[in-house]
């Protein structure tokens, strides 16, 4: 099951801070999607949750300025 975290109109650096805060709620194995509305941000989240271990499975810019990132828990 794959766990939404709308974070449009959020900056750096709570926009990683959340993100982190909502991976510990959920299970190893489980899937998050990240929507973010900000490039700088969008930037500064899948670098950090890389350098942290988290695996990216997604990282793409959707409709309206708005980015997507797919990540799991290990």
């Amino acid at each position: 099951m794959t766990e939404e975290l709308d974070l449009r109109g959020e900056v750096c650096p709570y926009t990683f801070v959340k993100t982190k805060l909502r991976l510990e709620e959920l299970d190893s194995g489980q899937d998050l999607t990240i929507l973010l509305d900000d490039s700088a941000a969008t930037a500064n989240v899948s670098k950090s949750l890389r350098n942290e271990g988290y695996e990216i499975l997604d990282l793409k810019a959707v409709s309206g300025g708005v980015w997507r990132i797919a990540v799991k828990k290990a």
